[in-house]
């Protein structure tokens, strides 16, 4: 009994050890649809794991809606512990006002630079010299998603690329279906308008309006055949009458829709459905024209606090989301590629495996939020979405108005 007693001491003192060592860590960020919060749950689980506790401050919408709340907190004196940006330099203010954590010494301490694969996604984190987030993941907005459902319904084969898609509509309609799932996010068009300049005008056609911002390229017949080619595309979403994208894409998994051009983050809500890839769905990166990766994706900002017990959690929640276990069961479910090259993925499904094929071949762009500002980027996608949804604006004068905008692009 005496033995027992002392055990129930020490584990009582123990308890209360680690309950006053725990730290409670809000952490803001926009994934709200089932096979995100299921990805996102992981990190949330591995960092309670250490003894601190996540503090989930999840904000509906999309990532339009939530940055502006939490650029908000930040410079208004508010700030959580951590927040989600996406790569790029959508934070790059917030950086050189001097409000977000120096992540310099943590990353050299891991090696991050030694295991970070594309270095571009560590370059998006850096700032003079200095590395200030946590790239978690690659997602690529290069991808149609077909439902095996809806061509059986309309008596077709599933297509292997754009045209094949294109060629389908006509059955898929005739069968009550809506070829192409859009939602009415301005975020979603200018997302399938990226997309289809790389399969219909080519690589080189993007990096020298993207990467180069040439305005004369913007003009030229080879992005109006683009623009000819959205025109036609938004045709085929006429009755796609959803807002967010998680629900085009129910679209798809429910056979309502033929396909939906969005990134691979749609793989989530298939999983969630538990519906399999290659036997349910088809995915075709490049719209199976031409096989790209883009390096977007997601990484987390830990602004300053004046609190050293959080500032010492927000360290540990960085070390934690690059780990390797984090990164191999955040990944799985969120349908992203991992950003460590050294992780094992051999339970990823048939379209994950397609996507790795493509990294390890270095077929690689930046994402257009790599390469624009926020301001760039917001005046693309609101033209995107007038454009996609106002049949009375011609591709023409679309693309003029696009070359303008290229033309000051920063």
């Amino acid at each position: 009994m005496k033995i027992s007693k002392t055990l129930l001491a020490c584990s009582s003192a123990f308890a209360l050890s680690t309950a006053a060592s725990a730290t409670d860590l809000e952490v803001t960020h926009w994934w709200t649809s089932g096979g995100e919060a299921a990805a996102v749950a992981e990190f949330a689980k591995a960092f309670n794991e250490s003894g601190n506790k996540w503090i989930d401050g999840a904000i509906a919408g999309s990532g339009g809606t939530a940055r502006p709340i939490m650029i908000s907190r930040i410079t208004g004196g508010d700030p959580m512990g951590a927040t989600q940006f996406n790569h790029g330099r959508q934070a790059e203010e917030l950086v050189e006002a001097g409000l977000m954590q120096d992540l310099t010494e943590l990353a050299e301490k891991e090696k991050w630079a030694e295991i970070v694969k594309p270095k571009s996604l560590l370059d998006s984190c850096t700032l003079d010299g200095k590395i200030y987030c946590v790239p978690v993941n690659i997602h690529s907005w290069q991808w149609i998603w077909l439902s095996h459902k809806a061509y059986a319904d309309a008596g077709v084969d599933v297509p292997s690329n754009w045209n094949e898609f294109v060629a389908s509509a006509p059955a898929l309609k005739k069968a009550g279906k809506v070829p192409l799932a859009m939602g009415n996010q301005s975020w979603q068009s200018k997302g399938a308008f990226d997309v289809l300049i790389i399969a219909i005008g080519g690589i080189d056609l993007w990096k020298k309006i993207y990467i180069e911002k040439d305005g004369a390229t913007a003009r030229s017949e080879g992005l109006a055949k683009v623009f000819a080619e959205v025109s036609e595309a938004r045709k085929l979403s006429e009755g796609s009458n959803v807002q967010d994208w998680n629900l085009a894409t129910n679209m798809v998994i429910t056979g309502k829709a033929g396909g939906q051009i969005m990134g691979d983050w749609a793989q989530g809500e298939f999983q969630i459905a538990k519906q399999v890839a290659g036997k349910d769905y088809t995915c075709l990166p490049g719209l199976g024209v031409n096989e790209i990766i883009s390096t977007g994706g997601d990484a987390f900002y830990f602004p300053k606090l004046n609190d050293p017990e959080k500032t010492k959690a927000q360290f540990k929640l960085a070390s934690v989301m690059m780990s390797k276990q984090a990164q191999v069961a955040f990944n799985l479910k969120k349908g992203s590629l991992p950003v460590r090259g050294d992780v094992d993925l051999a339970s990823a499904n048939d379209c994950m495996r397609k996507g790795l094929d493509i990294l390890a071949k270095g077929n690689i762009l930046p994402d257009s939020n790599q390469t624009f500002s926020p301001d760039s980027q917001g005046q693309i996608e609101d033209l995107m979405v007038e454009f996609w949804k106002d049949t009375s604006i011609t591709a023409k004068d679309a693309q003029e108005r696009f070359a303008k905008i290229i033309d000051t692009a920063e």
